[in-house]
């Protein structure tokens, strides 16, 4: 089990490549590996990025939506109902310590639904121990992606007093 003060996301020492942990504010923390996501059901996304260096390119990605595996983990909402889910930003880690943020709105079908992947496929080809990428369908830019997630954060944060 995981959590958020056992361990920083940019130096964790995971026992497989391709591993994720997920950790913070969950009631499951948990250690994924990438053969783990291939067993949740599949989604694929056919994604455009549009790069300064070398135009758009365009993938196609397979892997569990990101909102059923956190849901699974149990992150620790509180009693506030739909608001109460707000308040959670969601932080995705890489290998080389790059971070990109969403919030637990952007991928939660009552809000913005967004059908964000921890990819294991591109192109058909397994990450296997490259480990998985995050997929945002919704971004027009590749700036949120990630080679080789490590860890995936849900933090919530205390209401304003």
């Amino acid at each position: 089990m995981y959590a958020a003060e056992d361990a920083d996301p940019q130096h964790l020492r995971l026992p497989e490549p391709g591993a994720v942990v997920l950790l913070g504010d969950l009631a499951r923390p948990d250690l994924l590996t990438v053969g783990a996501l291939r067993g949740w059901p599949e989604r694929a996304a056919e994604v455009g990025f549009e790069c300064s260096g070398s135009g758009t390119r365009r993938h196609r990605f397979q892997g569990p939506l990101l909102y059923d595996v956190l849901t699974a983990a149990g992150p620790a909402f509180g009693p506030g109902g739909r608001r109460e889910r707000l308040r959670f930003p969601v932080t995705v880690t890489g290998r080389d310590g790059h971070r990109a943020l969403l919030s637990w709105a952007e991928i939660d079908p009552d809000f913005g639904g967004a059908p964000v992947l921890p990819a294991t496929r591109i192109d058909g080809v397994p990450l296997g121990a490259a480990g998985p990428q995050p997929v945002l369908p919704q971004d027009r830019r590749g700036a949120r992606h990630i080679s080789g997630i490590t860890a995936v954060g849900v933090e919530g944060y205390l209401p304003a007093r």
